[in-house]
């Protein structure tokens, strides 16, 4: 596997590769020809439009097979953006690019140089040269975020210094000018290649009743997101064509990993999965009678709701499922790593035993590796290319003689978290370990258990 640095570059193999950046980002891509610029709408990928001809997104996985791309295209240009509108790429943990083959053999990885106040990184770009295809590191940024991405990629930008009302349909971009409302303020950072965030309409009336049953219980109003809404619909149109209720569908997929592909990238999640009630008001009544689904509802954390139902052609059941969340930003990651951190030095303190350091190698192994289970739905100590925690933390920049590693996945919390993990007697074993003197927190939502958390310790 080659380390590319910027501006290095090396040949591709036949048929399709595989582009993976694990992390709390948007991954996107261009499209376009020996010009450098894009042809049409079809020339985006991302996460509200995530195919084209030789290209697919799911999740932060991009995968290109050259010789599919539409006719006339020469060069794929992989973006990332923070999941976060509007947070510099700065205070993000810095993003790593993982290419492979389409045997799932690494090829390449690229670790760019930690941006400042970029809002958009191009990070590699896939070319054309003579008979085969090749691979360059870029890592070049925009600290005007989407308006040097329109500039360079010959994106016509309309400027909307009005905001459009939450019911407005966006209009579709002509096919020959593309569009990016680039100043409206109810954009998705990701909408930089493609369509504005706006809420999802509530024609049944769904947010009203809910938000007065979270007022009744002292907590903040949501509002409809048009990411969740989509999720929502996948996931209640498997299970009625099941037939059954489930966090996974017919189709293998769960409902986070539906959640994930839609572009909505979560700190914390919950799900009402019911089947039964005919309209929404019987929905949320019906939550409301029974303790957990009743704490979810009233759950002050969340901040995006949506609801979706689908009637079974087999059985004539209706089955709905309900989305909350909140989104990932910086400080909710950091706080998150904080918490599990103070959480574990209180465990430690109270045996005696001296509180562990925050290391920045062990955290940014921990986190990549929390991102990679979600991101490819796996769950093991051993990565699918067979590293285990010390290869990590090593490959990360750590120098520590001593490594361990607890995992866990599907606690919502990390008090839930580290409760599990004291009632494990290995898990314990490691967290009360007196050699170690440091540690690194990693958290992703995704995957089938919907979250994913990496202690790794060093000493």
């Amino acid at each position: 596997m080659s380390e590319l640095v910027p501006g290095g570059n090396l040949p591709l193999p036949g048929g399709s590769v595989t582009v993976r950046v694990p992390g709390p980002f948007d991954v996107s891509a261009l499209v376009t020809d020996d010009s450098g610029k894009v042809r049409g709408d079809a020339d985006f990928v991302f996460y509200n439009q995530p195919s084209a001809p030789g290209a697919r997104l799911q999740g932060d996985t991009l995968t290109v097979d050259p010789p599919r791309l539409r006719p006339g295209a020469t060069r794929v240009t992989v973006v990332v953006s923070p999941a976060d509108p509007g947070t510099p790429l700065g205070r993000l943990p810095a993003p790593a690019l993982h290419v492979t083959d389409s045997g799932g053999r690494p090829i390449a990885r690229f670790a760019p140089p930690r941006p400042r106040e970029e809002t958009v990184l191009l990070l590699p770009e896939l070319y054309r040269r003579g008979g085969g295809w090749k691979l360059r590191a870029l890592g070049q940024g925009y600290a005007d975020g989407l308006a040097g991405l329109a500039r360079d990629f010959g994106v016509d930008v309309i400027e909307d210094a009005t905001p459009a009302p939450a019911h407005r349909t966006p209009v579709t971009p002509t096919p020959t000018v593309p569009s990016m409302p680039a100043a409206r303020p109810t954009m998705h950072t990701l909408a930089g290649v493609g369509v504005p965030h706006i809420p999802s309409p509530d024609p049944d009336g769904f947010l009203g009743l809910v938000n007065s049953a979270r007022a009744g219980a002292g907590s903040p109003p949501v509002t409809l997101d048009a990411r969740l809404a989509s999720a929502a619909r996948a996931h209640a149109g498997a299970m009625a064509s099941a037939g059954r209720l489930g966090v996974e569908g017919p189709d293998g997929v769960s409902v986070y990993q539906r959640i994930s592909a839609a572009g909505y990238v979560y700190v914390t999640v919950g799900e009402h999965l019911v089947s039964g009630p005919r309209t929404p008001s019987e929905f949320v009544s019906y939550c409301l009678r029974t303790d957990r689904p009743r704490r979810i509802l009233h759950d002050s954390s969340f901040t995006h709701a949506a609801l979706a139902h689908v009637t079974s052609g087999r059985s004539g059941d209706t089955f709905w499922t309900a989305l909350w969340a909140r989104p990932l930003t910086p400080g909710d990651l950091a706080r998150t790593a904080t918490e599990v951190v103070d959480l574990t030095n209180r465990e430690r303190v109270r045996a005696g035993l001296r509180p562990l350091a925050v290391d920045t190698a062990l955290g940014t192994a921990a986190q990549a590796y929390s991102a990679d289970m979600a991101s490819r739905a796996f769950y093991s100590h051993t990565s699918p290319e067979g590293t285990q925690p010390w290869d990590r933390a090593a490959a990360a920049g750590s120098r520590m003689r001593t490594i361990g590693e607890n995992i866990a996945c599907g606690q919502r919390s990390p008090a839930e978290v580290m409760e599990g993990w004291m009632n494990s007697p290995g898990h314990r074993a490691n967290i009360l370990k007196r050699d170690f003197t440091h540690i690194g927190i990693g958290f992703a939502g995704g995957g089938p258990a919907g979250t994913y958390w990496t202690q790794l310790f060093g000493g």
